[in-house]
């Protein structure tokens, strides 16, 4: 399969400091890899609705949900580019992932198999020095790559606060250069090491 990146964009700011440091990143990846970027605030879903215990899910055939589907089907690298909020993702992000738990409960479409293998990436700014704080926001990526037997590519991290700040991250742009190169091991649950 050739690699198609969706680059989810989860940030209330247009051209936010983690949309800059991932389309450094993406600026790396070869001319023949296939790039979409869908920005949440742009293509807002509603509140995801859970009725797994009421009836089944259906398969969105139109607006924001459905594009969001298809697009995260078609993708071999999903790259999560979303600031730190409150230590974790956006609300239009986690709103976005919610969206999984119906999908996986959407009969026919096989949600959990067809994620397996292909690979999770993130990227973000976060306003502080310990890059530690985003631990949460790793880790709810991280997680969710492993419930669904993705690989996991890690979280391309950078400093910036006020617009435009990250591009003074020097080591920031350093790891973006390469960040998509690196290996994206299978991702495990802690408990499974």
């Amino acid at each position: 399969m050739t690699r198609r990146f969706l680059f989810v964009l989860g940030s209330a700011r247009a051209e936010g400091n983690s949309e800059l440091l991932a389309r450094r990143a993406a600026e790396q990846l070869p001319p023949d890899v296939e790039q979409e970027w869908i920005d949440l605030t742009e293509h807002p879903v509603p509140d995801f609705e859970d009725l797994r215990h009421d009836s089944d899910h259906v398969r969105p055939t139109e607006g924001n949900v459905a594009r969001l589907l298809d697009a995260t089907l078609a993708a071999t690298d999903l790259v999560i580019v979303s600031p730190l909020y409150w230590y974790s993702v956006s609300a239009q992000t986690k709103r976005y992932l919610d969206y999984w738990s119906g999908w996986l409960r959407t009969p026919g479409l096989d949600f959990k198999a067809t994620m397996a293998g292909r690979t999770l990436w993130g990227v973000t700014a976060l306003a502080h020095t310990q890059e530690v704080v985003a631990d949460p926001l790793v880790g709810t990526l991280h997680n969710s790559a492993a419930y669904l037997g993705m690989r996991f590519g890690g979280v391309l991290l950078g400093n910036g606060s006020k617009p435009g700040d990250v591009l003074t991250d020097d080591a920031a742009l350093t790891r973006a250069k390469t960040f998509f190169e690196q290996e994206a091991p299978p991702a495990r649950f802690l408990y499974e090491d």
